[in-house]
């Protein structure tokens, strides 16, 4: 069993002593409105499993951090028999030790009695590297190795693990706000549409692919505004270039094409649990066709109920 000490974070527990007790949650039957009944996080260190449990806190989930593996059961069993808890949160991870190897069978054995739901927290190695050079606290597994090593090593260490979850967020591109959100909107169950996050972004082609992009639109065979002496020195952003090049009927009717495609495939990638999506419009340099293409495509997604954000790799910002 490991040795260190669980953290227990009950709802509102942070909250100052001379504060009025929480209002008592009303009890829910296991799954109701499409809340799991216990959540199990798990995943890579600094993907932000600490911040996921604090937002399910913040929903009312009885939170547990660090809980050994053999005790699992056993609290699993008490949230569910207990009337007052609606669901309850923990965190297993490597700090676990060697307990880590018995957490699947466990996991097993917990879905038989209760609705539960594992969430596995992943993200890119080189934003787990500089979160850690951030904070400028030591990996969970030590400093006999390097970070690049620990982090390669747990990753393997929970690939069978991941191959259970329920849900896996890649964290790479959320903030911690950004976090809060997508589990506020997941875990609240409101059927929102918005529990992905979308980036939409432009590039320009002599300047390299992006390589973070999911989807990628080659928009060169638009009509280049670049060849117009009074656009040249101006972006897609400006009105007077974005009405040049929707001024074209083929222009007009991609617009229409993408945003079907979209539209269609989002709700697709949601049920697989992807927690965010990345499409990048590109043209020659980055400055005209691809910038407008990209947002006007944010206002469609917008427009559809989705959480986009846009930006412009390539563009020249003193130049709209």
């Amino acid at each position: 069993m490991a040795t260190a000490k669980a953290r227990v974070r009950s709802a509102g527990s942070r909250a100052r002593k001379s504060s009025p007790a929480p209002a008592a949650v009303e009890p829910r039957p296991p799954g109701a409105g499409g809340v799991p009944e216990l959540v199990v996080i798990t995943g890579l260190s600094g993907s932000g499993k600490g911040s996921v449990l604090r937002a399910l806190e913040d929903l009312g989930y009885y939170s547990v951090d660090n809980l050994p593996v053999d005790l699992i059961p056993k609290f699993a069993e008490l949230t569910h028999e207990s009337p007052s808890i609606r669901g309850a949160a923990l965190v297993v991870d490597v700090r676990e030790g060697e307990g880590l190897k018995r957490f699947p069978e466990v996991l097993d054995q917990i879905r038989e009695k209760v609705n539960a739901r594992l969430v596995f927290m992943e993200a890119d190695d080189e934003v787990i590297r500089r979160r850690f050079s951030e904070t400028r606290r030591p990996h969970p597994l030590g400093r006999e190795r390097s970070i690049s090593k620990s982090i390669h090593f747990e990753r393997s260490q929970l690939a069978g693990i991941r191959s259970k979850a329920d849900l896996i967020i890649n964290t790479s591109k959320f903030t911690v706000h950004e976090l809060r959100e997508f589990i506020g909107e997941r875990f609240r169950g409101d059927g929102s549409q918005s529990n992905i996050m979308i980036y939409v972004t432009s590039f320009g082609y002599r300047h390299g692919l992006p390589s973070d992009s999911d989807l990628v639109f080659d928009v060169r065979f638009l009509p280049n505004p670049n060849y117009i002496p009074r656009f040249k020195n101006l972006t897609g952003r400006n009105p007077k270039v974005a009405r040049y090049i929707r001024s074209f009927p083929q222009t007009v009717e991609f617009i229409q094409r993408i945003s079907d495609l979209l539209i269609y495939l989002l709700p697709h990638y949601i049920r697989e649990g992807k927690s965010y999506l990345t499409i990048a419009f590109g043209c020659t340099g980055g400055q005209h066709r691809s910038v407008m293409m990209a947002e006007q495509m944010h206002k469609n997604l917008k427009d559809a109920g989705y959480t986009a954000k846009v930006s412009h790799r390539d563009i020249v910002e003193a130049q709209h």
